[in-house]
């Protein structure tokens, strides 16, 4: 059995293109409970760091790619598969997180914390994942 390789930051660039803020939050709040809380609170900390001003330029090309794979309505894997359909949007995230990592500010995160609670309401910090 095949392994499927990790994107790369190229690899998500391909993407940028797609990338839009409308999409963005379109398809967030039609997949977020679905998507859970954990992917909801990458998907926004890597959207406030895409608007950080702060932010270097080669980091929100990959940005814009990760979140314009996010927000595609045709995937490698559909996103209607049950279980499995959100898998290659996660790693997407995952990639672009671990890239732009030395740019995501505790400011950031609590900028998508506060998102987070308006939209899943109370939440647990260990539903976060790595990225409190």
């Amino acid at each position: 059995m095949e392994r499927e390789k990790t994107p790369t930051a190229a690899d998500l660039q391909r993407f940028d293109k797609q990338y839009s803020e409308t999409g963005l939050f379109r398809k967030i709040g039609k997949f977020a409970r679905r998507a859970g809380c954990k992917t909801v609170y990458y998907v926004l900390v890597l959207y406030y760091t895409l608007m950080d001003p702060k932010t270097p330029a080669r980091y929100k090309t990959t940005i814009a790619g990760a979140l314009g794979y996010f927000i595609l309505p045709f995937d490698f894997l559909p996103d209607l598969l049950p279980g499995a359909g959100m898998v290659d949007d996660w790693g997407a995230l995952l990639a672009a997180v671990a890239y732009v990592a030395t740019a995501i500010t505790p400011e950031i995160k609590a900028k998508a914390k506060a998102k987070l609670a308006d939209w899943f309401g109370s939440y647990s910090e260990a539903d976060l994942g790595d990225l409190k």
